[in-house]
């Protein structure tokens, strides 16, 4: 049996990436990764899957209308797995354009190009189509103490990242209904694992730590986040793209809920253990800093749709899964420091930056 092709937009991201290196080892699909190699790209992360035959990574926008017309053509991709987008949140603060450009515009010519291709197809080939498009919970905006995201939660995005994914979802649905493209569209949970680029809250935090540098934690810490460790999002993906009903939605959550300043005070108590301060607990660098605009109080996934329909359940807990997560970046101090050398800086409002 002849390999299924998968093209992967945002291959070379945090969750593309691991989606990427996920195929490969599964076996039984050739991946073209579409990625634009911006400044979270990490091709370190693709090092185990770069050689091997049935992978290639083809460096192109996902604005550029004609490019994608030609990747179509002449890969001819039986599933396509949209996760290029611009993802964080205080960079969407400070400089908004560049999240409706890639988010919302790239989007859209992606899902034009998608469906101009699929129109080509044969009848048996258009039945296995997929267009699998990635998105986030934060299109649902906030949550109060109790209760818990759905896929008939309204959507009230309070960030402009949220809102530019929001706007992408509501376009795949619009060229489902309009067009008939076989669209399904994931919302997922914070995202964590290796190869986290440092912006992120929780490599943002262990790499401060282990510089001795001061952990800036917005507000009280108070604000809730449902983490989700990226290895299980990928096999949630894949089993969506296998058994998903065309035109649903499906939550994504990894059923862990957790203050922010609780998970700040983890990666404190096993950095302790790992790798111990001179004088004191890393748990004292911790600086509350001023509130970033619009910050949501609570995220939080209901997954049960996903479970019951697709048959998916999370393996890795957020304990276990931040032990792992902490672990590897004590272990690979090389990856993240080229990442500091290379010039980046985290831009985290009010909260300084990584040196």
């Amino acid at each position: 049996m002849a390999n299924r092709r998968v093209l992967v937009t945002g291959g070379a991201g945090f969750i593309g990436s691991a989606l990427c290196r996920h195929l490969m080892k599964s076996g039984g699909y050739e991946v073209l990764n579409l990625d634009k190699l911006t400044y979270a790209a990490d091709l370190a992360a693709l090092a185990d899957v770069a050689a091997q035959p049935n992978y290639a990574l083809e460096v192109a926008d996902i604005c550029a209308r004609e490019k994608l017309g030609e990747i179509f053509a002449r890969f001819r991709p039986e599933w396509v797995f949209h996760l290029a987008a611009e993802t964080h949140v205080d960079r969407s603060i400070d400089s908004p354009d560049a999240f409706i450009e890639t988010n919302v515009v790239g989007t859209q010519r992606l899902l034009g190009a998608a469906l101009d291709y699929w129109r080509s197809l044969g009848a048996d080939v258009r039945t296995a189509f997929r267009f699998i498009h990635v998105s986030t919970d934060e299109v649902y905006g906030t949550l109060g103490a109790a209760g818990s995201f759905t896929e008939e939660s309204p959507y009230r995005p309070n960030s402009p990242y949220a809102a530019s994914k929001a706007s992408a979802d509501h376009l795949a649905r619009a060229w489902q209904v309009t067009y008939g493209l076989p669209v399904i569209v994931s919302n997922c949970s914070n995202n964590y694992g290796p190869y986290q680029f440092p912006e992120k809250l929780i490599p943002h935090m262990i790499i401060r730590a282990l510089k001795g540098e001061n952990l800036p934690v917005y507000g009280t810490g108070e604000n809730v986040r449902d983490w989700l460790f990226v290895d299980d999002h990928v096999t949630a993906l894949l089993a969506i793209a296998q058994k998903g009903r065309l035109g649903e939605k499906y939550n994504v959550g990894g059923h862990g809920e957790r203050r922010n300043i609780d998970v700040v005070r983890t990666i404190c108590g096993h950095l302790d253990r790992l790798r111990p301060r001179a004088r004191g607990s890393y748990a004292d660098l911790i600086t509350f800093v001023t509130d970033r605009p619009g910050h949501d109080l609570r995220y939080a996934i209901d997954p049960g749709k996903t479970e019951r329909e697709i048959g998916w359940r999370q393996t890795t807990d957020l304990d276990s899964g931040l032990a792992q997560t902490i672990a590897w970046y004590v272990a690979n101090e090389a990856w993240w420091q080229a990442k500091l050398a290379g010039g980046y800086r985290a831009e985290r409002l009010g909260a300084g930056a990584i040196r």
